[in-house]
């Protein structure tokens, strides 16, 4: 089943931070998974790692962006 893309320009922060939460706690769980038993995709680790970089890094273009319009 294929994502949609989301455009992160068009979120709120606050979706953004709820979203960073909501995969660090998959990403928990799934890690723990795993060390138990083999995950069938062990790339859902990769994907959510690189979602959760992709969240942070569009929260650190608004910080940059708000500092250097003051």
């Amino acid at each position: 089943m294929a994502k949609k893309k989301i455009d992160l320009r068009e979120l709120s922060t606050e979706e953004l931070w709820d979203r960073i939460d909501e995969d660090k706690v998959r990403l928990r769980k799934l890690r723990f998974n795993h060390t138990v038993a083999a995950l069938e995709n062990p790339n859902v680790l990769r994907n959510l790692r690189r979602d959760i970089a992709r969240y942070n890094t569009e929260l650190r273009r608004r910080e940059i962006e708000s500092s250097e319009s003051k």
